[in-house]
C-alpha cells in the first residue's frame, strides 16, 4: 500500500499514469480452506476501486488483473498432482489452466491508450470460473 501511495503521488505530479495491480481470482470467489488468501485479493479489489476514485481527477487509472491458475513454477508442484489438475479445470469453463501470456495480455491491455478510460476495474483472466 505504502509503495502504490509514492507511485500514486508520483503520476499525480506527472499528470497522469497507470497503476495495475496482480491479485487473484480467489477475490472474487471463495475457495475452501483459503480464508485468508481470498479476505487479502478481496482487499486489493476494493483498494483499487478505493484508489481508482481518489486518483481518477488526477488523470491516474488505477486497475487490477485476477487471473485464476496460470502455469509457474510456483503452481507446479499443485498442478503435477493429476487430481488437482483435474479438479481445477473442471472449474475452468474455458477447459485449460492459463499462462503467463494470458496475464501480460490483460496487463498490457489496461497500460495501453486502448484503456484510457477504464479505471477501478477488476479484470478476470479466470477462463470463466467466476462465472461458472
Amino acid at each position: 500500500f505504502l509503495m502504490t501511495q509514492a507511485v500514486g503521488r508520483h503520476m499525480i505530479a506527472r499528470n497522469g499514469g497507470r497503476i495495475i495491480s496482480i491479485s487473484s481470482q480467489a477475490g472474487t470467489v471463495a475457495l475452501r480452506g483459503e480464508a485468508i488468501y481470498c479476505m487479502s485479493k478481496a482487499a486489493i479489489n476494493h483498494l483499487t476501486r478505493c484508489l481508482a476514485a481518489e486518483w481518477a481527477r488526477y488523470n491516474v487509472t488505477v486497475n487490477t488483473v485476477s487471473p485464476t491458475f496460470i502455469h509457474t513454477d510456483g503452481t507446479a508442484p499443485f498442478l503435477s498432482d493429476a487430481e488437482n489438475r483435474k479438479a481445477t479445470v473442471d472449474h475452468i469453463p474455458l477447459g485449460r489452466i492459463g499462462e503467463t501470456d494470458d496475464v501480460v495480455g490483460a496487463v498490457v491491455f489496461l497500460a495501453s491508450p486502448a484503456a484510457s478510460l477504464i479505471t477501478g476495474a477488476n479484470l478476470l483472466v479466470d477462463g470463466g470460473w467466476s462465472v461458472a
